[in-house]
Order: C-alpha cells, then sequence, then structure tokens
C-alpha cells in the first residue's frame, strides 16, 4: 500500500469538509487532481473509502478508520513541527480548542491575552453544546476541550482549572429579590427554565436537586442561555445558569440573582483531552495559560 503524507491530508480534508470540492479547497488544489487522488487513495487500499449521496460525502467503515489514523499522523507531524520551532525559539502553529457554549463568555478574552503574547499561532475554536464537543472529543478532533461535565463513557485526562457556580436568577421585578436567605421550598410554586437535556449546566442542577429532595415545576427548556435569560426577563419564571452567562453587564440589570441559601452550585470548569494523548507544545503551553489566567 503507497499512500503519500499529502495524500492522508487530502483524505482528512475529505473527511472533515464532507465534499471533494471542500477537501480541494482546504489542500489548495484543483478539484479535479484531488478527484484523482482520492481514487488513487481508494485504490491502494483496495476497499471502498466513502460514497457521495445528494452530493454529500460519507465515509465507510474503513474510510472512517483511514481518517482516524490519518488524522493521528497528522497530529504527530504538527508536534514534532512545533517542536522544531520551540527548539529555533520561535512559536508558530495552530491550535485546535473545542468548547461548550457557556465557556464563550470567558474563552475569548483567555485567547485574546494568549495570542497577544503568541501572535503567530493560528486559533481554531469551536463552540458547540455538550454533546457536540463530547464528539468531537470521541472522534479526537482538537487538541483541548472545555467544559463543566466530562463524559464518563470515554477514558480522559480531566483537570479542573476554574470554578463554575451555577446561580439561581429571576427577573429583577421578581416578588423575591428583596428576600435574604431564602430557603429551596420557597421556590416550590415557581416555574423553571431548563436548559436542554445533556448540557452541562442542566446535569449538574439535576443532580443537585435529586440531593436536596427537591422537584422544580418545569415549565419549558431552552437550548442557549441567551435565550433562558431572555426568557426570564420576559417573566417566564426563574432559572439556573452559569455565573460566566451573566455575563459582567448581568444583562443591563433587567436579572437579578436570587440569595438561596442553597446557591450557588459548586461545579468546575474542566480541561478534558483523550487519555494517552500526546499533547503539542502549544496545547501544553495554552493549558498552562488557563491555569495561571483563571477568570472568576
Amino acid at each position: 500500500m503507497n499512500i503519500t503524507f499529502r495524500q492522508l491530508r487530502l483524505f482528512l480534508a475529505l473527511a472533515e469538509t464532507g465534499s471533494v470540492s471542500g477537501a480541494a479547497r482546504a489542500v489548495h488544489v484543483t478539484q479535479p487532481t484531488a478527484s484523482m487522488q482520492l481514487k488513487e487513495i481508494s485504490e491502494a487500499v483496495g476497499l471502498p473509502l466513502y460514497e457521495v449521496i445528494s452530493r454529500k460525502v460519507h465515509l465507510t467503515h474503513i474510510g472512517r478508520e483511514l481518517a482516524k489514523t490519518a488524522r493521528g499522523i497528522s497530529n504527530e507531524w504538527e508536534s514534532f513541527q512545533q517542536q522544531t520551532h520551540s527548539i529555533k525559539g520561535l512559536t508558530k502553529g495552530r491550535l485546535k480548542v473545542a468548547v461548550v457554549s457557556t465557556a464563550k463568555y470567558f474563552i475569548p478574552r483567555l485567547l485574546g491575552t494568549f495570542c497577544a503574547k503568541y501572535p503567530h499561532i493560528e486559533i481554531a475554536l469551536e463552540v458547540l453544546n455538550r454533546d457536540g464537543v463530547v464528539r468531537r472529543l470521541e472522534e479526537n478532533l482538537d487538541d483541548l476541550y472545555i467544559m463543566s461535565q466530562p463524559p464518563h463513557h470515554l477514558e480522559v485526562e480531566d483537570e479542573v482549572f476554574m470554578p463554575n457556580p451555577l446561580v439561581l436568577i429571576a427577573p429583577i421585578t421578581h416578588r423575591l429579590v428583596s428576600r435574604k436567605k431564602l430557603d429551596l421550598k420557597a421556590l416550590g410554586n415557581e416555574k423553571f427554565i431548563f436548559r436542554e437535556k445533556g448540557s452541562g449546566t442542566r446535569m449538574s442542577t439535576e443532580l443537585y436537586f435529586k440531593k436536596l429532595k427537591f422537584k422544580p415545576n418545569v415549565l419549558l427548556e431552552l437550548g442557549s442561555n441567551e435565550a433562558i435569560k431572555e426568557a426570564v426577563i420576559g417573566g417566564l419564571g426563574v432559572a439556573v445558569l452559569s455565573q460566566h452567562a451573566l455575563g459582567r453587564s448581568n444583562t443591563k440589570g433587567e436579572i437579578a440573582v436570587l440569595d438561596c441559601r442553597e446557591f450557588p452550585i459548586e461545579t468546575s470548569w474542566h480541561i478534558v483531552s483523550p487519555k494517552g494523548k500526546k499533547l503539542s507544545p502549544i496545547s501544553k503551553v495554552f493549558r498552562e495559560h488557563l491555569r495561571m489566567n483563571i477568570q472568576y
């Protein structure tokens, strides 16, 4: 089997873009050249690697295995290049980070200070819900992953780096805003707005309420922090959100954090990577940057 490194990169681009034209653009070749090279790769393997359905590329089982192999080789080569740059006194390369949506309130600032210190590093940031980040972790698509609830079904390296307090919020006009040291029982008749199932905030909240034997009256579920804040402002109910999701402006004074004895729920932000993954030099530097620049 004779497949070049350039061809492996092309096939990896095909797996990541889902189209031949997208793969061609990613590796800077023409589409006819890409098609010819992909055909040569399939012939070298001797098995179908993908099929095109409705103009969308779908990898076969062996195609997914080849993409996994190509990704591992590409990561190792990128790590080697970064090591040589480091020895030469240069800091170049690419950092790929996937974060859950709530982390978007602080990760860009951390990336900003990191890029100011290392201006030649290219950053690829993916912001997704928890399920999306876990899928990328399963496929080893990024260098590091930031989330509040690491998956239990995967073997991972997991490091806590920052507190993630979950607070109870209500509209500023809510009758309980002026009350001090509320007991959770006082919220028995309140309608709750929850994040969607699978989110880290939802998982932590449900586990905590179950521990306290408190059954919230859930009015609706929403898939984003912004939607929940707007629903709270609109008077639809109270909600539990990460303190980071409130932002520095606290939504222009339209939302209040209730003073409840059982809150905040103490959770943490985690830096996660696949167990046994060899981190690139840049990944290690960024991980240390996160540790040294905690955002409270």
